[in-house]
């Protein structure tokens, strides 16, 4: 099975002390976010989890510390985006994060990481140019590092309307011209070049629309092919593997005002309060009402000899 760790929080940044604690006790328990008192089971084995993903904006709190999870097969996209902390309040310096994106790069390989530019957004400080600029410096520094870069453009969910007022989402000329640079650019340094739930018709442009998070990806990551069940989409065209995530929404620390995960800080900060890194449980514990299901946890390598 695939083991996800960063679509409703940033669990490297923040919660790295529980991480470890959860493969320590070898088990996980995690809330249904739609119906609380259901509550999934997972064990922490490498013998049933085929490769752990990792979604963060700083990495940094998790390398010292990388023996623990030795045995387990990695994945991780580490977001560096250009804005500062107008927009993403409690986001480390961008040049720590590809340093750390860099350490990184050399524990687990170059094909076990992968680079998010996104949300990409555009207002009278944050230009097409600018964006160029900015992407190709940070091409420059991680090229050698990574194979892949993630790019989308924001989408105006409700939270991020309430949260990020006046912001405008990218028109669709400036999605081609935006995409088609970027490809030009990340040729130059090796790096391709993937949109994430974007319109398909970006394709022409010779971005990658196949999902940031898919089936080749992992496999790479792997270096062994996967023989997968049928697995429902996190979102209606969506064909990244996400299932299985062990996160909790509203709880993310960032502050990023674009993001789609938290609602407002308030609740976040509240749900943090009751973080607890010793319990199997990323926010709370154990409740009188839960019902607790282990989850069906089967390896998806195949493990046959390819003639090809």
């Amino acid at each position: 099975m695939i083991l996800n760790t960063g679509n409703r929080t940033d669990i490297p940044a923040f919660f790295s002390d529980w991480f470890y604690s959860r493969i320590q006790e070898g088990y996980v328990c995690v809330r249904n976010p739609y119906f609380p008192n259901q509550v999934t089971k997972y064990r922490l084995d490498p013998q049933v989890i085929d490769i752990i993903c990792f979604c963060t904006k700083n990495p940094k709190p998790m390398l010292s510390r990388l023996d623990l999870i030795k045995g387990y097969k990695q994945f991780w996209f580490v977001t560096i985006t250009p804005y500062n902390q107008s927009i993403e309040p409690h986001v480390p310096n961008k040049n720590e994060i590809i340093r750390s994106f860099i350490e990184l790069s050399k524990k687990i390989g170059s094909h076990c990481i992968g680079w998010r530019y996104d949300p990409i957004f555009l207002n009278d400080y944050y230009t097409i140019d600018y964006h160029l600029h900015i992407f190709e410096k940070m091409c420059q520094k991680l090229s050698g590092y990574t194979h892949q870069c993630v790019i989308s453009f924001i989408d105006l969910y409700q939270k991020t309307k309430k949260n990020f007022k006046d912001v405008q989402e990218v028109n669709e000329n400036d999605q081609i011209y935006l995409c088609q640079k970027f490809v030009e650019i990340g040729k130059r340094y090796h790096i391709e070049i993937y949109t994430c739930h974007e319109n398909e018709t970006l394709k022409t442009t010779g971005v990658h629309t196949s999902g940031c998070m898919n089936q080749q990806i992992i496999e790479k990551a792997l270096d062994c092919s996967l023989k997968l069940p049928k697995i429902s989409e996190a979102r209606q065209g969506c064909r990244c593997l996400l299932n299985n995530d062990i996160g909790v929404y509203n709880t993310c620390l960032h502050g990023c005002l674009y993001c789609y995960a938290n609602y407002d800080r308030s609740t976040v900060l509240n749900n943090y309060k009751k973080h607890n890194k010793k319990s199997p449980f990323l926010i709370g514990d154990f409740q009188k009402d839960d019902i607790i299901k282990e989850a069906k946890q089967v390896s998806y390598l195949d493990k046959q000899l390819s003639l090809f």
